[in-house]
């Protein structure tokens, strides 16, 4: 059996090592150089070119090299019959949480506005906030989300959260479904957008939702781009609706050096870097279910492909 790593994007050599390190006998080949694909049992995956799996005929399992799949489940040509798996590592939500609490503080903390009044040489004092007095709402109470939610609620932030589906939490209020996301919405100072993206997400994070905001509160985006409708956070920063927007995650990757955000004051941009998969740390994972495969056993993380996630 061999263990076939088809990515763009991603450099497949700390993969290789990673896993060869805890199995010296697997046999890895890396795409597009795979000298048997009818020997493919396992691919690992990450933006791989629509269609190219349909050149393994033997193919039992694909893998996601991160949290996410929407990049795989956009293929058209995805085997239908071959089981989907992502990786969920503690490393990723901690790193995450991380990202998301430093750009939190940021905002929380008037770090912008300071930034602001020293390009104005304007000494001005904003006056703090409690944690206590201060929502943070995040959108997405999956691995990843429900994780930093239960983290802000432990530092004393008021922490709600909003998802498709119901969910109970220690100290974080749960909304559900469209009935809830008013509601939600009305509350929420800082938004942390970390849903997946599925056909009901996409453009999610629009004017409507901005306008349902208290006015001034500030968008945090580390989910995917195509949450995000552009031309809608535009307007509503101008407007000062939204005060200010940290975004990981972008339609088009990397930023065109033209996109208007490169240069808006109120924007925070990062290189989609907010929770980087470390190969060393998830290769256990991933072996995992290769020895799994063999043995016809359940397959760790399963993703539903009618929910895509």
């Amino acid at each position: 059996m061999t263990l076939a790593i088809v990515c763009t994007h991603k450099d497949p050599s700390p993969w290789c090592e990673a896993l060869q390190q805890l199995a010296p006998e697997l046999d890895i080949q890396v795409w597009p150089d795979v000298s048997d694909p009818a020997a493919v049992s396992m691919v690992l995956c990450w933006k791989h070119p629509p269609g190219v799996l349909l050149n393994f005929p033997n193919l039992q399992c694909i893998c996601s090299m991160g949290a996410g799949v929407d990049h795989m489940l956009g293929d058209p040509a995805l085997p239908a019959d071959v089981p989907v798996v992502r990786l969920v590592d503690p490393m990723l939500a901690q790193s995450m949480f991380e990202y998301v609490c430093a750009t939190v503080m940021y905002y929380y903390r008037d770090l912008d506005l300071y930034q602001g009044q020293q390009q104005r040489a304007l000494w001005l004092q904003q006056l703090p906030r409690s944690m206590g007095s201060t929502t943070i709402g995040v959108m997405g109470l999956g691995e990843l989300g429900g994780f930093v939610a239960q983290r802000f609620a432990a530092m004393g932030f008021k922490t709600i959260g909003w998802s498709r589906s119901s969910k109970a939490m220690t100290d974080v209020s749960c909304y559900v479904g469209q009935e809830g996301l008013a509601a939600f919405l009305a509350q929420t100072q800082i938004l942390v957008c970390l849903l997946p993206l599925t056909d009901e997400t996409r453009g999610i994070l629009n004017a409507d939702v901005f306008n349902a905001l208290p006015r001034g509160a500030c968008i945090i985006n580390v989910a995917r781009g195509e949450h995000l409708v552009e031309q809608d956070l535009l307007e509503a920063l101008a407007s000062e609706q939204v005060r200010g927007a940290c975004l990981d995650v972008f339609q088009h990757e990397p930023l065109a050096s033209t996109h208007p955000f490169w240069g808006h004051q109120n924007i925070l941009l990062t290189p989609h870097c907010s929770s980087i998969t470390n190969p060393s740390s998830v290769a256990p994972q991933v072996m995992e279910n290769y020895r799994r495969l063999q043995h016809g056993e359940t397959l760790l993380n399963r993703v539903d492909l009618q929910r895509g996630y």
